[in-house]
């Protein structure tokens, strides 16, 4: 996931439980690993594949997030991030003067799951890391048996209590659930002489072109924050709005710019 994975609280045997588990969702879920359940799943020729139980639990809740946010957050974009030329580890990224891609469009509604089994159309390739590092995050927190957090590239899940560090510096606490950055700034690269950036609007099937550089949300867990921060950074303008209908907070930064949705505040408190 390319992310340090930070634990506050537990034991030193929870904590080693924790980071088992990163290493077991890193092997299973990662694009860059030849051997990942999740490349052998899109190398697959058959039109049915069996999958293990977690590939099939997360894919299951990729697939809620898709119908929850109207297609915004959708699981079918491994092609569309691979054309855009996020084809390898980030570290290995440079300045590509080849052409993006063609843009692939998504097609959740192509794909099937029953129990084990999943079923999608030739040249459908899944991308699961939408929520991975946010679920994982969540499970990690299950871990400790007392209250603490865990905290891995800007989710957080919180039990009993912690202060959450805020892009731009300022921080706030919360006291259960989680929080989740999504944005721009930190995966971007060059092709064609072209920025770009991975997340995809799965109504282009090309990097987003959004107001906001990072948003930010408070949720009752950090996958549902960080499902909503993805879709209300791909909506824009729309973002703080489609929040509050939700009455989730949000923060929004565009360039050094801080807007807050009506929300804010509310689970919320600002930490010294």
């Amino acid at each position: 996931m390319d992310v340090d994975v930070v634990v506050g609280g537990g034991s030193a045997r929870e904590r080693a439980a924790v980071e088992r588990l990163f290493g077991e969702w890193e092997r299973i879920f990662s694009r860059f690993r030849r051997a990942s359940e999740l490349n052998r799943v899109n190398a697959s020729g058959a039109p049915i594949v069996a999958v293990s139980p977690l590939f099939a639990r997360v894919l299951r809740a990729a697939l809620a997030a898709a119908e929850d946010t109207g297609g915004l957050v959708d699981p079918t974009l491994g092609a569309a991030i691979e054309a855009a030329g996020y084809d390898r580890d980030f570290s290995q990224l440079g300045d590509d003067a080849r052409p993006v891609g063609a843009a692939v469009p998504a097609r959740r509604r192509a794909v099937r799951l029953a129990g084990r089994l999943v079923s999608r159309p030739p040249g459908v390739r899944l991308d699961l890391n939408g929520i991975v590092k946010s679920l994982a995050v969540d499970d990690a927190l299950s871990l400790l048996a007392a209250d603490g957090f865990v905290a891995a590239g800007g989710d957080v899940a919180v039990r009993g209590g912690a202060v959450v560090g805020l892009p731009g510096g300022d921080s706030v606490r919360l006291e259960d659930g989680g929080v989740a950055t999504s944005g721009s700034t930190r995966r971007q690269w060059l092709r064609g002489g072209e920025l770009q950036h991975h997340l995809i609007d799965p109504r282009t099937g090309r990097p987003a072109r959004s107001r906001w550089t990072q948003v930010t949300v408070a949720a009752s867990s950090c996958v549902a924050a960080d499902v909503a921060a993805k879709a209300a950074f791909l909506l824009s303008d729309d973002g703080p709005d489609w929040l509050d209908e939700r009455r989730l907070p949000g923060r929004f930064l565009a360039g050094d710019a801080v807007v807050t949705n009506r929300t804010w505040g509310g689970p919320l408190q600002e930490a010294a």
